[in-house]
Formats: C-alpha cells, sequence, structure tokens
C-alpha cells in the first residue's frame, strides 16, 4: 500500500496517509483564499483516521465552517506553510495537496465556484459547483 508523506516548507512538521484520498477538490472559498492568498485551496481529503503527523507538533487555528461545525487548521509555527485542515463536520482533513512530497493527484471538483474571484481560472474537465454538494460534510 503506498504512504503519501508530506511536510512544510522548512521541515520541522511532516505527515502522512496511506491510500488515496476520498476526494481531491480545489475550493474557492472565501476562508481557503484568505489560506493561500490566492484564489483557491487545492485540498486532499483524507479520512481522520488515516492521517497523522510523524515529526513535529503543528499549530492550530480554529473556525466555525458553514456547517456550524469547527474547522482545524494546522500549520508549521516556524514556517507558517498550511498544512491541512480537520473538517469535524465530515470527519476528515483536507490535505495540501502542494505540501506532499510527491503528488500524484488531481482535482476531482471546483467547489464553492460563486466565491471565486472574478480573475480565477476553472479547469475545463473538473466539474464546477457553486457551493458544496449537498451530502459532502462541509
Amino acid at each position: 500500500m503506498e504512504k503519501h508523506i508530506g511536510r512544510c516548507s522548512c521541515g520541522d512538521i511532516e505527515y502522512c496517509f496511506e491510500k488515496d484520498p476520498i476526494n481531491s477538490v480545489f475550493c474557492y472559498c472565501k476562508e481557503c483564499q484568505a489560506l493561500t492568498g490566492s484564489d483557491k485551496w487545492f485540498g486532499l481529503w483524507v479520512p481522520v483516521d488515516n492521517f497523522r503527523f510523524t515529526k513535529g507538533a503543528p499549530l492550530s487555528y480554529t473556525r466555525t465552517g458553514n456547517s456550524g461545525k469547527d474547522v482545524n487548521y494546522h500549520f508549521c509555527g516556524t514556517c507558517s506553510t498550511a498544512l491541512c485542515a480537520e473538517v469535524t463536520a465530515g470527519n476528515f482533513y483536507s490535505v495540501s495537496a502542494t505540501s506532499l512530497v510527491s503528488n500524484p493527484f488531481t482535482p476531482r471538483m471546483s467547489i464553492y465556484a460563486s466565491s471565486a474571484p472574478s480573475w480565477a481560472v476553472f479547469p475545463e474537465s473538473v466539474p464546477k459547483f457553486d457551493i458544496l454538494p449537498p451530502g459532502m460534510g462541509g
């Protein structure tokens, strides 16, 4: 079984998960825009019980998501790399695809497209949703 390994920019924090994620999304919500300083976040949805930090301890920030439940962001306190967001409503982590050492994944959908800036570019081959599709644990 393939193990996927990720880390922050400075190497203080590392994590891993096995198997492919349950989803891979471009998220254009305002919170993800603020987090990345760009138009979107490329998140790999990994069940909570299949994700673990293997080196270091990240800092965290919690906000209330659209579901009314917590979203816990984990980031490196040294280099500030955003590593993942624990979406408690869906019991998964949205792991930063760009923090993987090797990223074989491509996005399967674009979500919260209605919040995207006017200059955002959407890949034509990726299904686009104005909000989070029903039943997806936002």
